[in-house]
């Protein structure tokens, strides 16, 4: 009886004419939609404005491609250099390869610099877009489905991965493997409901939303890691990547909870964003400038339109222009010309 295997693309790119789109960059991209999105929403319910996240990530963003790029190049230098290799080929980032401790530490930098232009605390900005973070993680996991790396084990289980594909150096690899681009996708996604939830609960604020979200990653991380049979550096039985998730699990523990005992809580709205003043401060002058034009068309409606006074029995009288100002009743004008024109008793007794 045949298992029903997870199947692997045939190939990870599509030419539409002489433009290549590849999966492995929309995966990327998607995942930094994703990201923003979500920061920009938390980011506007902790008191901030709706366009301070996205316009920090145009600093960390490339920081972070930069910083994921170097961390890939420097621990896997043989990949790309010495005999044989192509130092070129450590700038095809198209082709995979971004580690995620180089993306966000050097991300940070990027986030640092965006923040300090807006005068954003960085603890503050870190906590509202950790579920996001991890979120673009879960989504740029799939570029390695489409580039058919990052695998596991050898495997029986019925969501296995099937893989044929021919390496670099030609070896042809065909079989059935863990497939832990998945395992660590779908931890991704509960790590962001896991941050998400705490932050709800507990209120988290000068960045253990953001430590949180480091310690619940690092553990699954260690996990799949441990599965992975890609080429790595091994220390003492442990691929470089199980130790970095070790030292970095240690150091987001830690930082809970010293901050936790310190600081704990969240950071005052009014004080992590000054954007969010001004543009409250524009939505209330453009409230009274409505106001007071409406105000204006109503007096000016009543002013042009309305009837005028009238005493009982009296005719009204007829509006002439649109300023309000009525025309004088010619029948009182004839009489009082008459009486005028009387004299002696008929001038005291008027008709």
């Amino acid at each position: 009886m045949d298992i029903a295997y997870i199947p692997s693309p045939s190939r990870g790119v599509l030419h539409l004419g002489p433009i290549p789109l590849r999966a492995y960059a929309f995966c990327i991209i998607l995942g930094v939609v994703a990201a923003v999105w979500l920061g920009s929403k938390r980011w506007v319910a902790r008191g901030g404005a709706k366009h301070t996240v996205g316009d920090i990530a145009v600093w960390a963003v490339p920081f972070g491609l930069v910083g994921g790029r170097l961390y890939h190049v420097i621990t896997d230098h043989q990949l790309y250099f010495g005999e044989g290799k192509n130092p070129w080929n450590a700038f095809k980032i198209w082709e995979g390869g971004l580690g995620i401790w180089g993306a966000v530490a050097l991300g940070a930098v990027g986030a640092w610099i965006g923040c300090r232009r807006r005068g954003v605390p960085l603890p503050a900005y870190a906590d509202a877009i950790a579920p996001g973070i991890v979120l673009a993680q879960a989504m740029g996991r799939w570029g390695n489905y489409f580039n058919q790396e990052l695998y596991g084990r050898a495997t029986t289980l019925p969501w296995g991965l099937e893989i044929h594909k021919t390496l670099p150096d030609g070896e042809v690899v065909n079989g059935v493997f863990h497939p832990t681009f998945l395992y660590e996708s779908i931890w991704d996604v509960a790590v962001a409901l896991l941050v998400i939830w705490a932050d709800r609960r507990w209120k988290l604020g000068h960045g253990r939303a953001f430590a949180l979200y480091v310690a619940a990653y690092t553990v699954g991380r260690f996990w799949t890691e441990w599965l992975r049979i890609d080429e790595a550096h091994v220390y003492f039985g442990l691929r470089l990547n199980d130790w970095t998730s070790i030292v970095v699990f240690i150091g987001a523990v830690a930082y809970l909870v010293i901050v936790g005992k310190k600081r704990p809580g969240r950071e005052d709205p009014a004080s992590i964003d000054p954007a969010a003043h001004a543009e409250a401060e524009a939505a209330g002058e453009k409230a009274a400038d409505e106001k007071a034009v409406a105000g204006k068309a109503a007096a000016a409606k009543a002013k042009g339109e309305g009837p005028s006074e009238t005493v009982a029995g009296d005719k009204p009288s007829r509006i002439v222009d649109g300023d309000g100002r009525a025309e004088a009743d010619p029948q009182p004008a004839a009489a009082a010309s008459a009486a005028a024109e009387k004299t002696g008793k008929d001038a005291e007794n008027p008709i």
